[in-house]
């Protein structure tokens, strides 16, 4: 039998993803924001006032794809740049009145998107499949961490079917 992909956790994951970013995408743009600005304004309705090394560092996103994201952002007037008062390079990005009222109604419909994807959970069985979702996280995190020799050692491993536990 071949790969199935109903017991493949990247593509499970991969397509709970795109359908959460989907039933968020529907209530965002009459908000006045993107699923994929949504982790920007997260890290600074936390915290305002960062550097894009700051926001990168917590948002494990690519230098680019921020870049890109946060000129979106400037443009549709949520947040604005201003030079680090020590660190010519840097920016500080720091959220607009707009992007501050955004905080109430934005977080309220990724909660209602959370509510129509997990549609039907019992509240446990939601609170499980999130800690499990955490944990599973932590453990790419680690990969990530690990030497790439290493990693290719592990995936020899893995085609040769030598165990992977207990090592």
């Amino acid at each position: 039998m071949g790969f199935e992909r109903s017991d493949s956790a990247l593509y499970l994951a991969t397509q709970l993803a795109k359908g959460l970013s989907r039933a968020l995408q529907k209530r965002a743009t009459a908000l006045g924001f993107s699923p994929g600005q949504f982790p920007v304004l997260l890290a600074l309705w936390q915290e305002d006032g960062l550097t894009q090394r700051q926001l990168l560092d917590r948002l494990e996103v690519e230098q680019a794809t921020l870049a890109n994201t946060l000129a979106r952002m400037e443009r549709d007037g949520l947040i604005r740049r201003s030079p680090h008062p020590a660190d010519r390079r840097a920016q500080i990005v720091r959220l607009t009145e707009q992007g501050r009222a955004l905080e109430p109604v934005a977080t309220d419909a990724a909660a209602c998107a959370d509510d129509e994807v997990f549609s039907g959970f019992r509240r446990f069985e939601r609170e499980l499949l999130l800690e499990y979702m955490r944990m599973a996280i932590a453990n790419a995190r680690r990969m990530d961490r690990i030497p790439e020799r290493e990693q290719s050692q592990v995936a020899d491993k893995a085609a040769t079917g030598g165990s992977l536990a207990g090592e």
